[in-house]
């Protein structure tokens, strides 16, 4: 069956100037451009566009999503099964937050009584299962199940001081950061309290502490644009690289 751009927009729910711009940039070409100038598309284009669209309810950018569709290997099944495998997780991060909620109005109307732990398990719960599906594969790869299992506890067994204390000592770390990069002095004061300050951070989550596991984590940082953007964003560009200069330089 084919469809003219403005059935199709009536049918997936998104505007004929998505499409067209889809089409500009090559992610969705329809099928063929009839006699009168419109846009045709058919169910191959249907199908590709309902993937696209499940990419997007994901909040992957554009150009990610045009990258995954044009490698060579590109599994339609095995997409979709990562697919629906994201989703149940981001299931499990919303119930988390609904039991907290619905926890703290029970608590909040007298009902129960709740901990100060227990006000903030959904919190935590919904960021583990957000690191999880952006960072779990690789640093399962690299560091095992049974460290980042013991690393998921540590996290989960935090008190509310002790979040605080982690985001205070991390706020700390990136200040200081900030000056070495503009100086660029990685012999410096700020230097070595930038490295303290990351060690103090780590021991919030990791189970134990190593010299070579931090030197693994800041190469982490610059070869993998995910982890470099958490600090470039926080603290300007370079930030990634200049962080791991310093790790590598202060940790023996």
């Amino acid at each position: 069956m084919e469809y003219t751009i403005k059935k199709i927009a009536e049918l997936s729910g998104i505007s004929t100037r998505t499409l067209r711009y889809y089409d500009e940039i090559h992610l969705l070409k329809p099928a063929r451009i009839n006699s009168s100038g419109y846009r045709i598309y058919g169910t191959k284009e249907i199908d590709k566009l309902q993937q696209i669209l499940f990419y997007r309810s994901l909040d992957m950018k554009l150009e990610d999503i045009q990258k995954v569709l044009e490698t060579p290997n590109y599994d339609p099944k095995h997409a979709l099964q990562d697919h629906y495998q994201q989703l149940l997780e981001k299931r499990q991060q919303i119930d988390h937050l609904i039991l907290t909620v619905e926890k703290t109005l029970r608590y909040q109307k007298g009902e129960i009584t709740m901990t100060d732990k227990e006000k903030f398990v959904g919190f935590k719960q919904a960021k583990l299962q957000e690191n999880e599906q952006t960072y779990g594969k690789e640093i399962r790869e690299k560091y095992g199940e049974e460290t980042i299992k013991a690393s998921n506890q540590k996290w989960l067994n935090l008190s509310e001081e002790d979040f605080k204390d982690m985001e205070l000592t991390e706020k700390e770390m990136l200040e200081a950061l900030k000056i070495v990069m503009k100086n660029n002095d990685y012999h410096s004061q700020e230097a070595e309290t930038v490295f303290l300050k990351h060690k103090e951070w780590l021991s919030y989550t990791s189970p134990v502490y190593s010299a070579e596991l931090h030197k693994s984590l800041g190469q982490m940082y610059v070869g993998d644009e995910r982890f470099a953007s958490y600090y470039n964003e926080r603290a300007g560009e370079s930030a990634a690289q200049t962080l791991n200069k310093i790790i590598q330089a202060f940790a023996n």
